[in-house]
């Protein structure tokens, strides 16, 4: 379910309740597709996963409408993301929310490809990267490319300059 209002697109995802193998299996059966550095994020051990089944409340934002209108870094949209009563989301919630938002549009049409930059129409999930190092994935984003759902693990560098059009999900509120 999800509200377009003024402060973003809200959605309440459930999460929790399922391992590692069991989200892999509900993807392979939804026939969600996952790039290489998806299977490397679900490889790490920080990538943990809920025994019990919660219900949490997301707010899609663009960088812009976090207030950086020029872009900014990951760390000046996670704190943007605070002032405004934010946080960052557990790793899980990008496969559950991968699952249950089957209806993402395709914005990428029209485009240019982008190199280094995130795709248009890509949803960035904002969670804790696992590392400074830049060769280690640093999360997740959720991608629709002609008709196929995607779960995407992305690298970047601290000092990455996201877009004023860049799309992240945080959680409503504080964990």
């Amino acid at each position: 379910m999800s509200v377009s209002r003024n402060e973003g697109i809200t959605r309440l995802v459930r999460i929790g309740g399922a391992s590692k193998h069991k989200l892999l299996a509900g993807m392979r059966a939804a026939q969600v597709q996952l790039n290489p550095l998806a299977l490397l994020v679900f490889e790490r051990p920080e990538f943990t996963t809920a025994e019990k089944v919660s219900v949490v409340e997301t707010v899609e934002l663009s960088v812009a409408e976090l207030g950086l209108e020029s872009g900014g870094t990951f760390d000046q949209v996670v704190e943007s993301a605070r002032f405004a009563g934010l946080s960052l989301c557990p790793l899980e919630l990008a496969p559950h929310l991968r699952l249950q938002l089957t209806d993402q549009p395709e914005r990428s049409f029209g485009h240019p490809a982008t190199h280094k930059r995130a795709p248009p129409g890509s949803l960035t999930v904002a969670s804790s990267p696992f590392s400074e190092d830049d060769d280690i994935p640093r999360g997740f984003y959720l991608r629709r490319i002609e008709g196929v759902l995607w779960l995407r693990g992305y690298i970047s560098w601290a000092g990455h300059p996201w877009s004023p059009e860049d799309t992240f999900i945080f959680l409503r509120g504080h964990p």
